[in-house]
C-alpha cells in the first residue's frame, strides 16, 4: 500500500514576507518528497495566507426557495462582463468564535435572516495552488417569507442585494452559467441531493407542532 505523505514530507528552506496587508503573502522556497522516492529539487512558491471562512446557503423548505446574495467582487474584473456575482452568505473566521456562531451572525448581517437549523455540507480549500483559505460550507434552514432588500455593513464596504429565488429557478440559473463561484455551485448541488429530505422533515416537524398545539 502506498504511504500517504504528510506535512513532515515537506521541508521549508526559506520563508520570507512578500506583503502584509488585508492579505498576507509569503515567499517560500521548499522541497518535498517524490512519489517515486527521494526529494524534489528546491522550488519557489508564493502563498497567500487567509483566514478560514464559512459559507451558508439559506434555504426555506416551506417555500422551496433559496436566498442568493448579489455583490461586487474585484477578483472577477479581469475576465467577466459583470463583476457582480450571485453568492451565499459568507464571512471570514478571524476570531475564536465557533464556526456556527459566525455563520449565524453573517446571515443576520448580510441577509437579516435568523437560521433555525444548520446542516454541514462539506469543507474544502478554495484555491490550494496558492492560498491557505479553507471554506466551511453549510445549509441554513430559515424563513425567507420576508427576506430580500439591500444589506451589509457600511463599515466593511458591503453593498449586498438579497434575492429570494425558487429552487427550480435557481437551479436553472446554475445550468445557464449565471452562478459562477465554487461555494454556491457546491451548495446548490448538495441541496439538489438533499432537498426532498429537508422538505419532508420540515413538513413532519410542522405536523408535530400542530398536534402539540391542539393538545395544549
Amino acid at each position: 500500500m502506498n504511504r500517504r505523505f504528510t506535512r513532515d514530507d515537506v521541508e521549508i528552506l526559506d520563508d520570507a514576507e512578500g506583503y502584509n496587508g488585508f492579505f498576507k503573502l509569503r515567499r517560500l522556497r521548499l522541497r518535498h518528497r517524490l512519489f517515486a522516492g527521494g526529494w524534489s529539487k528546491p522550488i519557489s512558491r508564493e502563498l497567500i495566507l487567509r483566514h478560514a471562512a464559512v459559507g451558508v446557503l439559506l434555504y426555506d423548505p416551506q417555500l422551496d426557495s433559496v436566498a442568493l446574495l448579489e455583490q461586487f467582487r474585484v477578483g472577477t474584473l479581469p475576465g467577466s462582463d459583470s463583476p457582480w456575482l450571485y453568492e451565499l452568505v459568507a464571512g471570514l473566521i478571524d476570531t475564536d468564535e465557533p464556526i456556527e456562531t459566525v455563520a449565524r451572525r453573517e446571515a443576520q448581517e448580510e441577509a437579516s435572516c435568523s437560521i433555525r437549523q444548520l446542516e454541514k455540507i462539506t469543507g474544502y480549500y478554495s484555491s490550494p495552488g496558492g492560498s491557505s483559505e479553507y471554506l466551511h460550507l453549510y445549509c441554513g434552514l430559515t424563513d425567507l417569507s420576508q427576506a430580500g432588500g439591500i444589506h451589509g455593513l457600511a463599515t466593511e464596504g458591503e453593498d449586498i442585494r438579497v434575492q429570494v429565488v425558487g429552487f427550480d429557478e435557481a437551479w436553472q440559473w446554475l445550468l445557464d452559467g449565471r452562478i459562477g463561484n465554487a461555494h454556491t455551485l457546491i451548495a446548490m448541488q448538495w441541496l439538489k441531493l438533499n432537498r426532498e429530505r429537508l422538505r419532508h422533515d420540515a413538513q413532519s416537524q410542522g405536523s408535530s407542532e400542530e398536534r402539540s398545539e391542539r393538545h395544549t
